[in-house]
């Protein structure tokens, strides 16, 4: 019996078997196919976000899978390949293939892919595929439509790029480590890999427009991004500030270098994040705590004043702030005209009202262990849909269908491509 589950999107209420489930909801990219050779965090965060709107997503797979299924613990209970959920975090809908790229038979299961497929995403070394004859070289001429985006730690080209790259890597240095940790204490790594997320995103924007390219010209082409590039052009005003005036990176904690107040404050039970953005919102903000003293204060009359004595304002607001709790605080500043929030751990995330009222997160059907809990797109379109449809795929879970129903392949051939180890 199939396994039914209710899936509420805006307007709607769907009923579908776990069968039905990636194919009845609406997608912007439903006619695109993407060939997904990605590993870890950068690749499978692009591919997802295809997938999110649609795309049928295949997933390529060597025979022990993408190295982070076994990024953990933890793992996913009950199941026999005992996926980490990192490796959940960023393969939602999509459909796994094991295949052995270094035989022959692989190869030519790979150049079938590709002759059917719109998009190719690979994280491999430069160089590396067009060495097993299935890099952009090979599979272009296969398909001259096809649009091929390579995502490497520093690129194809400069002294780095035969290097591996992972993201704190490149966050160290793309300068993102050295701006980032308590005002004269050490560098810090953020909390996720930040780099690897903004190059998927990138690659993701670059794949978008070589679509709208190819509908223009009918011609595909090959698209390059990299870690390091993305990280350095991240670093946005810093990096501007250095080229143009020479002045070099602060580490600030959670204060801005340009505003103040703008930063955590320890509460009587947690840390509050408040942000004054102009002369009017710190106003507002020292009326709200009481303190209407500070407003016509010299020191802090505006930002640059407030910058410049920075030590006390932050002083003297800090003593204000201690003396409630962060939800006592946060009911005072209900309506306040400035930005505020509570530094929530992941349980007062999900636990938010706000969260929980717009439904972000989604449960999906999973083979092994009933259902898996996934954070949904955070994008609403208005029309063509941008769902999480279907759960991170088991190690080759769709390799018979991807054979059968995408290829085409008959039985004897599919039977063949197993026996001799070609697939899994």
């Amino acid at each position: 019996m199939a396994m039914f589950k209710r899936i509420l999107i805006p307007s709607k209420l769907f009923c579908l078997s776990t069968a039905d489930y990636s194919t009845k909801l609406p997608g912007l990219l439903s006619d695109v196919s993407v060939l997904d050779l990605t590993r870890i965090v950068a690749g499978p965060f692009c591919t997802m976000t295809l997938g999110d709107l649609g795309a049928n997503v295949i997933k390529v797979e060597s025979m022990d899978g993408d190295e982070s299924r076994k990024w953990g613990p933890p793992f996913m209970k009950g199941d026999s390949n005992k996926d980490s959920f990192y490796f959940l975090s960023v393969n939602r809908n999509k459909k796994s293939i094991c295949l052995d790229l270094k035989s022959q038979e692989g190869k030519n299961v790979m150049y079938d892919l590709a002759k059917k497929c719109d998009v190719m995403v690979e994280n491999f070394l430069p160089g590396k595929l067009d060495k097993m004859q299935v890099g952009y070289e090979r599979l272009s001429q296969i398909n001259p439509k096809l649009i091929y985006c390579a995502i490497t730690g520093f690129g194809p080209t400069g002294p780095y790029a035969n290097r591996p790259g992972y993201d704190v890597v490149a966050a160290a240095m793309g300068g993102l480590l050295n701006a980032t940790g308590e005002r004269n204490g050490r560098p810090a790594k953020p909390g996720i890999a930040i780099t690897d997320l903004t190059t998927g995103l990138h690659s993701f924007g670059a794949i978008m427009a070589a679509l709208y390219h190819r509908q223009k010209t009918g011609k595909g082409q090959k698209i390059d991004c990299n870690l390091l590039s993305t990280q350095i052009s991240s670093m946005i005003n810093l990096a501007t500030v250095y080229l143009n005036c020479g002045i070099e990176v602060q580490r600030w904690g959670t204060a801005h270098a340009n505003l103040v107040p703008y930063q955590a404050f320890e509460t009587k039970d947690g840390e509050l994040v408040i942000g004054t953005g102009s002369n009017a919102q710190f106003a507002d903000f020292c009326r709200i705590i009481k303190k209407e003293e500070l407003i016509n204060d010299e020191r802090f009359k505006d930002n640059s004043d407030r910058v410049k004595n920075r030590d006390e304002i932050i002083r003297i607001i800090s003593e204000v702030i201690k003396t409630k709790t962060s939800k006592e605080w946060s009911k005072l500043f209900e309506n306040a005209s400035f930005p505020n929030g509570p530094v929530n751990k992941m349980k007062d995330v999900f636990d938010d009202e706000h969260v929980i009222a717009i439904g972000l997160v989604k449960e999906l059907p999973h083979p092994e262990v009933g259902a898996v809990k996934v954070v949904g797109p955070p994008t609403v379109y208005s029309a063509g849909g941008n769902y999480a449809r279907t759960a991170p795929p088991t190690l080759g879970q769709h390799t018979k269908e991807i054979l059968s129903e995408f290829l085409g392949y008959d039985d004897g051939k599919i039977g063949g491509l197993f026996n001799a180890k070609v697939v899994r």
